[in-house]
């Protein structure tokens, strides 16, 4: 019978938690964003002829997008991530669902 391993996220400090919940903060902002650029505004603009929605979607997404790399940067720095987190949550963030899909594997990556 093997014994439990106590979980990296249990052992990470206050600082290394709130690095952690801001990217995932970010994350799912980012990535909200990005669907609804994707499945709301660009078919609007594109399918209806209304651009308006990507005139105030395309720049708030570009904006969360830039604040989610560098939220990204700063907790790679803090809680030493893998090697493969930095790059997969770039990757991620081109991706729809992206940003969910890294933040899932991440945190299933520190708890073992």
């Amino acid at each position: 019978m093997s014994q439990a391993q106590p979980s990296t996220l249990s052992t990470l400090t206050k600082k290394q938690n709130a690095a952690l919940r801001n990217l995932t903060i970010m994350g799912y902002l980012e990535g909200t964003s990005f669907l609804l650029l994707l499945g709301i505004a660009m078919p609007l603009k594109y399918m209806l002829g209304m651009p308006e929605a990507v005139s105030y979607v395309g720049p708030v997404h570009g904006v969360l997008f830039v604040a989610y790399i560098m939220v990204l940067i700063i907790t790679a720095g803090r809680i030493k991530l893998p090697l493969w987190a930095l790059p997969a949550g770039v990757l991620g963030s081109f991706l729809p669902f992206g940003p969910f899909v890294f933040d899932h594997l991440l945190k299933k990556r520190l708890v073992q």
